[in-house]
């Protein structure tokens, strides 16, 4: 499992060939087998493969060829309507809707998704995590028939690849990791650590590409621009209230 952790890429096409309906049961029981808060599990995965569902799908997506090419989609979604209604049938009053535990709940699918994610992978399969999820998790919802309570937070790609890409580079570990605790990055360390991404062949065909200086302004000028970031913000936070995770 440890090649397979480090050898992580993400897949943007694959080819038509369905995954096996026992493949993908033990990828879902690999995903059920995550850490959860509490032992509550409050995430649902619905797994699409019907094609009409698979190109709406793609449509909410984008369109993009990790979304479009794919045989199968699994959507993780923040899930507090089951526990809840469980909760009611025995009794109990549950008090589950509120953002503490729309946050529980995403942590859990999260973590469930990236269990199913390693699975497929020890098989053979590829996966892309989607994150247009957030921008269209209303529209998401809707084709999917989520309930009250039911969000999506992440949705991944799945199928064997039609071309494996090389592996994509990641700033050192010194970047990531502080020790005991948190150190502040001065402009001198900054440049130490984007050093080797700022110089790459892929970053200086990317400048060209853009007509930008430098590779911060490709992410805030093309890839994640203020605007779409407030205006996506907005909108899920606009789900989360719809969906009554923000009622307390």
């Amino acid at each position: 499992m440890i090649k397979e952790i480090r050898e992580h890429r993400s897949i943007r096409r694959y080819r038509p060939d369905a995954v096996p309906q026992e493949v993908m049961e033990e990828i879902l029981r690999a995903a059920t087998r995550a850490s959860t808060v509490g032992n509550m599990q409050l995430y649902s995965i619905v797994v699409t493969t019907a094609r009409g569902l698979l190109d709406e799908l793609a449509s909410l997506h984008l369109n993009q060829p990790a979304a479009a090419t794919a045989p199968a989609i699994l959507t993780f979604c923040a899930d507090i309507h089951r526990f809840s209604r469980w909760c009611e049938l025995r009794g109990a009053e549950p008090g589950y809707d509120n953002f503490c535990w729309f946050m529980n709940g995403a942590t859990d699918a999260l973590l469930a998704s990236q269990n199913a994610a390693l699975e497929a992978e020890a098989h053979g399969l590829g996966i892309c995590y989607l994150g247009t999820t957030l921008y269209n998790a209303g529209e998401i919802a809707g084709v999917l028939g989520l309930p009250h309570g039911v969000l999506p937070v992440m949705a991944l790609s799945m199928g064997y690849p039609e071309t494996v890409p090389p592996l994509t580079d990641r700033l050192p570990l010194e970047a990531v990791v502080h020790y005991d605790t948190y150190e502040d990055y001065t402009p001198e360390r900054l440049d130490a650590l984007w050093h080797e991404r700022e110089t790459s062949e892929e970053t200086q065909c990317l400048l060209a590409e853009n007509g930008l200086p430098n590779l911060a302004r490709i992410f805030t000028e093309r890839r994640y621009a203020k605007g779409d970031n407030v205006a996506f913000s907005r909108k899920y936070f606009d789900e989360l209230v719809r969906q009554g995770f923000f009622n307390q």
